[in-house]
């Protein structure tokens, strides 16, 4: 079982980065591989609805987009942290959410994330952490993922990794989804030896309100 953990800040050793690294190390505990992913610190351009993807799945921007890709369908699980700016999700991570996950739902036989384990976590010197935790969870709920909880919402705080080691609650949290994600994951391998199958999808509908 492998878990894909993507930092969505533009610093590599940062706030989101620290957070990440404690659900990894509770994963690995755990038996779970976990890797972290930096989305980098390069502009990313937002999806321009080009259709693209349409032939494959995989995005025709390619970038950490498609790096991010080809890992993602090997995955069991994922995490997605963003640090907060304007009370929302970074820029670059909004645009790398929405080329992915546009993308992913254009591939044959349906998106790699449909029915996987994902959860999302914030960072912030001091507020909209909630509101970026709404937004991001949003791109896991259309997609069919199971949305791993934790003992409170998952954020952190600080303004550098040093001052996240001071946040003990947040880390507390970080350990907390990472035994949770690691439970689930656990629970869907003991269906899949069980002979229990994922349930049968139906096909789409799309009603458009303005005719």
């Amino acid at each position: 079982m492998k878990v894909l953990l993507v930092n969505g800040s533009p610093h590599k050793k940062g706030c989101t980065n620290r957070a990440l690294e404690e659900v990894a190390k509770v994963l690995e505990a755990e038996g779970v591989e976990a890797e972290i992913f930096w989305i980098g610190n390069e502009p990313i351009g937002g999806c321009v609805a080009c259709g693209a993807c349409s032939n494959g799945g995989t995005c025709a921007f390619g970038g950490s987009v498609v790096e991010f890709q080809k890992k993602a369908r090997e995955a069991d699980g994922y995490i997605f942290g963003s640090p907060v700016h304007y009370a929302s999700a970074s820029g670059n991570m909004t645009a790398f959410m929405d080329r992915l996950f546009f993308s992913e739902s254009r591939a044959e036989g349906g998106s790699t994330f449909r029915l996987k384990p994902g959860a999302v976590v914030c960072s912030a010197r001091r507020g909209g952490t909630t509101a970026a935790f709404d937004q991001l969870n949003k791109w896991l709920t259309i997609s069919e993922m199971p949305v791993v909880s934790s003992r409170y919402w998952n954020m952190v705080h600080g303004s550098n990794a040093e001052q996240v080691e001071q946040d003990e609650e947040g880390l507390w949290t970080m350990r907390a989804l990472g035994r949770n994600m690691a439970y689930l994951l656990k629970c869907q391998e003991a269906a899949r030896a069980a002979g229990i199958e994922l349930p049968e999808r139906e096909a789409g509908v799309f009603t458009n309100f303005i005719r």
